[in-house]
């Protein structure tokens, strides 16, 4: 949604971005004069009792508030909400474009009953519950846009909602990251993560500072990469049921097996970013692993710093299994942005994205994983091989990024062209 709020500002309209806080937005969206942000306080569970309950009395509190701050802000000539999370914002946002003569855009990039169907089951009171909802209050939208074509044909065939398909699309600041500006990055997590640090028997002399990965020289500024540096594995996550990153696990188990019986592989680091319900339950699970060459990060980036850190890695991986079918990774098109190669385990409607023997590889278990780690990271870091061959492709296959993308498809329904 802050790629759409930027988008509208540059056409030259006044954005009101509502939504909570709980993290820092992108210094892009803080900066803009035309964006305008207003938050909304986070609804605890307000009652002791049972879990239907206290989901409804959260959902009521929840549509009193932005009922109440739609209502008595200024004018708005369309409202346009990301679904999901869509309960109780579409039929809020419907009201409020009915009362206030605003037209309403949903931007589907999932349905919400799917994602609760994870962890209540499918026929769960709540999971029924928000079908119906999205199925009744979804077609009154003015416009709907969606994120692939499958979810297009899905919304049209079996929700009578005709939508246009936006394909997330990298923005600019997703792009290889120059050696001096990974240095600076390597060093400043350094501070915080160790992972990052050079070994301690290393001697200092004076006249370099080194990371694990890099080494600037002091007389010259000059910044160049390690010939022994580990591999920079990247992955990102909201820690959630639709990614399941005992996969990862146990595909890096085997990979340290591999490296045992002999296999000529690099150390590896495996950074991990983002925050959500279960990352304690798999910080605890890496921290009783007893791997030898393999080392994990889990930070919370800055906005700023995500895409550096994209660029800055050697490959990239993607547990996200999507809970409807229909939906793209997000941090998979970022990567992409980035020229950095993916392992993305299979769903549905992936090959509109990641392209097997491409720009990546798709992977449906553990086993077939740690095979593609094996293939991609022999010879490391030489760029010749198979992950070399990929990052290639992706230079040279840069699509559209996500200005000229948002202009021609979504820009006529603001402007009415």
């Amino acid at each position: 949604m802050q790629y759409h709020a930027l988008s509208l500002s540059r056409h030259g309209y006044h954005v009101t971005f509502v939504g909570f806080l709980d993290s820092r937005p992108h210094q892009d969206v803080l900066r803009d004069e035309r964006i305008s942000i207003v938050s909304l306080a986070e609804v605890k569970r307000v009652l002791v009792g049972p879990k239907v309950l206290t989901y409804a009395m959260k959902v009521a509190v929840q549509v009193l508030q932005l009922l109440h701050l739609l209502l008595t802000m200024k004018l708005q000539s369309h409202l346009l909400m990301q679904n999901p999370p869509g309960l109780p914002g579409i039929a809020v946002a419907w009201l409020v474009s009915v009362l206030r003569g605003s037209s309403l855009v949903i931007d589907w990039h999932n349905y919400g009953y799917t994602i609760m169907a994870l962890s209540l089951g499918p026929t769960h009171v709540l999971v029924r519950l928000a079908r119906w909802y999205e199925h009744f209050f979804g077609p009154l939208a003015t416009h709907n846009l969606c994120v692939t074509n499958a979810m297009r044909g899905d919304l049209l065939g079996n929700w009578s909602i005709k939508a246009t398909t936006l394909y997330d699309r990298p923005a600019a600041i997703f792009t290889e990251t120059p050696l001096n500006l990974q240095h600076q990055l390597f060093t400043r997590l350094g501070n915080t993560y160790p992972v990052f640090q050079p070994s301690r028997c290393e001697e200092d002399d004076g006249t370099v500072e080194r990371t694990v990965f890099s080494v600037r020289n002091l007389s010259d500024d000059t910044v160049t990469l390690r010939a022994d540096r580990p591999a920079l594995l990247l992955s990102s996550t909201s820690w959630t049921e639709d990614e399941d990153f005992s996969v990862l696990l146990q595909a890096l188990e085997d990979y340290e097996g591999f490296i045992r019986a002999g296999a000529c592989l690099p150390s590896l680091i495996c950074v991990i970013t983002g925050k959500g319900p279960q990352k304690e339950h798999y910080k605890t699970l890496m921290d009783s692993l007893q791997f030898e060459r393999v080392r994990f990060c889990t930070p919370w980036l800055e906005a700023e710093d995500y895409p550096v850190l994209l660029g800055s890695a050697d490959l990239g991986v993607c547990l996200h299994k999507s809970s409807s079918g229909l939906d793209l990774p997000m941090k998979v098109v970022d990567m992409f942005g980035c020229c950095l190669p993916v392992c993305a385990i299979h769903f549905p409607c992936l090959d509109e994205l990641v392209k097997h023997e491409e720009n990546g590889l798709i992977f449906r278990d553990a086993q077939e994983l740690a095979q593609q780690l094996q293939l991609l990271l022999s010879g490391f870091p030489g760029s010749e091989g198979r992950l070399g061959d990929f990052r290639r492709n992706l230079r040279a296959s840069r699509g559209q990024r996500w200005d000229d993308n948002w202009d021609h498809n979504i820009l006529p329904l603001f402007s009415g062209q």
